[in-house]
């Protein structure tokens, strides 16, 4: 017991102090996780014999990876993806495997060892791709998209693989296995429900199964959630939600199936419960750091003495799987129409091997497919491009993306054919709002932005703007800032705007400049700079929200709107004595503190002197009236 605390500790420890260090350069928490286990396993030796029974644990973390992955899918979704999901998937499966194994024949005699070293080959890794797309918000991305739809049919491929595999096996290792290791598979063969039965049986156990998950989840679960829940003991609700997810894995053990593809059966099943972000919470955490030691027995596990052996073989196969990878995912971007850095993105993000490959490794070796002196290797590359891949994704963000974003940038600017009494700077959210209140009310705008992909949008919802940079003087010129009457700016660069803002105050002092500003500090650097009006984007939001929600908590509509007008007087009375604190140091010093803490204390007063005898509770909001103000 006591070594099982000890090992607990090393790795929680490793992970505690690598992965923030990791963070903070920039290399992603995979990366982190990677590095701690090769400090804790080949380079200290803390760690040894049983990082692969660790593994094994730590691999649930990828099933519970997938529960959750379901849980964000619906059938309706899944259906809608069918193209990319079939096709695109599909292809890739089909087009690496076949080339991994053209190039494997090179090296092996029989082609049945080619065509596992080739379905092994054709996978990758779900959990750090999925872990690493969240950590930089790359999800949402026509690449992220097109990578998860991949991994998504991969994940389903791994079952017909399974079933494929068992018929490669090669007959002198069967004869040596039945040999050596009929005690083994006796053991083995106890803990499935289907061996030895034909196979049309094994047929109907599979659909049964599949079936159980897919009828059980549907109607049982909801009558089970709702009980627990009613019990109001969260530590219940999170023991169910751990029981569901290792049932199905069981469940799929047992006969034989996937049991990363059972629970994200099951995450589909249960995408329209009520429950579904309730069971998100709960196993979030558990699934975190499941993932985060796998990651970890991945990077212990590396053989270095197998490695220094042999160097060039294992680290140019690895760099060549990766390379025929990527190579045939940018195919498949080209024939799918994924362009720009998203076609890089989808291909760097998918060259490395991924965490079935160490089952499927396994797998073969059980099932006499693949011989241990070549399955050793083979664990070393799968291991090492995913530990690569971090790089890739480090590459993608201080290379190629800002290739991509300088060369959307030299688009020649737009020939401005008509002028404006009022110009913006910047069509985002902001800006937009701001030009269509204006044109509606029949006031010329002229605006501009350096974002020619938002400038296509708009023209294709017919709003006039102009791609350039506004903060060049030569384009201010053109755009006809000598006769304009206002600038209002809705940059999102902080100081580019507060730099506008000085410009145009020193060349055109005529001109009144509206600024927006993100926070408090943009707030004052744009003041100080001359704007002659600044707003906070989020203050008069904030503000009507907070007055609504006072209604809703039984204000009457005259109540609340007193009390926002005495915040807004009150917080217009402070922010001048804020604003010249500020000004005198340019910072957020010590005496600005200590006087935003007095007029807090002001603030409150003047609420509470606000109050009239008129009881919340006894008024209720006029919905029509709200409505009408």
């Amino acid at each position: 017991m006591t070594e099982y605390f000890i090992y607990s500790f090393i790795y929680l420890a490793a992970a505690v102090i690598a992965v923030p260090i990791a963070k903070r350069l920039g290399l992603g928490s995979v990366l982190g996780y990677l590095i701690a286990g090769v400090i804790i396993g080949p380079i200290i030796g803390l760690v040894g014999d049983e990082t692969t029974s660790i593994q094994h644990y730590a691999e649930f973390g990828v099933v519970m990876m997938l529960f959750l992955v379901g849980l964000e899918l619906e059938p309706k979704m899944l259906w809608k993806m069918r193209h990319r999901l079939m096709g695109l998937g599909g292809l890739q499966i089909v087009l690496t495997t076949v080339s991994v194994a053209f190039i494997a024949t090179l090296f092996v005699e029989e082609w049945s060892v080619a065509l596992a070293i080739g379905l092994i080959f054709s996978l990758s890794s779900t959990a750090i791709v999925l872990q690493t797309f969240n950590e930089k918000s790359l999800t949402k991305t026509d690449g992220g998209q097109n990578a998860f739809s991949v991994l998504l049919f991969q994940d389903i491929a791994v079952i017909p693989m399974l079933a494929l595999i068992p018929l490669l096996a090669l007959p002198e290792l069967i004869e040596l296995s039945q040999a050596t290791f009929t005690d083994t598979a006796e053991k083995h063969a106890e803990l499935s429900l289907v061996a030895g039965i034909p196979g049309w049986a094994y047929t109907l156990v599979v659909i049964a199964s599949i079936a159980i998950v897919v009828i059980g989840g549907h109607y049982l679960s909801r009558p089970l959630f709702k009980f627990v829940a009613d019990s109001g003991l969260r530590e219940i609700f999170t023991a169910t939600a751990l029981m569901l997810v290792i049932g199905v894995a069981a469940l799929m053990s047992l006969v034989g199936l996937s049991p990363a593809l059972g629970t994200f059966l099951a995450g589909v099943v249960l995408a329209n419960s009520e429950f579904r972000h309730e069971l998100e919470s709960n196993i979030e955490p558990f699934k975190g750091l499941l993932l985060g030691v796998f990651f970890i027995t991945v990077g212990a596990g590396i053989n270095f003495t197998l490695l220094s052996e042999e160097f060039a073989l294992i680290i140019g196969l690895t760099l060549a799987v990766m390379l025929l990878k990527m190579v045939v995912l940018l195919l498949l971007s080209f024939l799918f129409n994924v362009r720009g850095s998203d076609r890089w993105l989808f291909s760097l993000s998918l060259a490395q091997a991924g965490e079935f490959g160490f089952v499927l490794l396994s797998f073969s070796g059980q099932q006499n497919v693949l011989p241990e002196p070549i399955i050793q290797p083979l664990s070393l590359v799968v291991a090492l491009s995913m530990f690569f891949t971090p790089a890739l994704f480090i590459l993608f963000d201080k290379v190629i993306l800002p290739h991509y974003q300088k060369n959307s940038n030299q688009r020649e600017e737009d020939n401005i054919d008509q002028l404006g009494s009022v110009i913006i700077a910047g069509a985002g959210r902001f800006g937009q709002i701001t030009n269509r209140l204006l044109v509606s009310n029949k006031i010329p705008t002229v605006v501009l932005d350096h974002e020619s992909s938002m400038i296509d949008i708009l023209r294709s919802i017919n709003i006039k703007s102009y791609y350039g940079d506004a903060t060049r003087p030569d384009l201010l010129h053109t755009a006809g800032i000598e006769q304009a009457s206002l600038l209002i700016i809705a940059i999102d660069d902080k100081i580019r705007s507060v730099e506008l803002i000085k410009y145009v105050k020193h060349a055109y002092p005529q001109i009144k400049i509206l600024a927006r500003a993100y926070d408090r500090g943009h707030y004052y650097a744009s003041k100080y700079a001359g704007a002659d009006y600044v707003v906070i984007e989020t203050y008069y939001s904030a503000v009507e929200l907070g007055a609504q929600a006072l209604i809703d908590l039984g204000f009457s509509l005259k109540k609340a709107n007193q009390v926002r007008q005495t915040f807004q007087q009150s917080e217009a009375k402070s922010g001048e004595a804020l604003y010249e604190v500020w000004r005198q140091k340019g910072d957020f010093d010590q005496n600005y503190r200590a006087l935003f803490i007095q007029l807090e204390e002001e603030l409150n007063h003047a609420m509470e002197a606000s109050q009239t005898e008129e009881s919340p509770d006894s008024h209720t909001s006029d919905h029509s009236k709200r409505e009408g103000n």
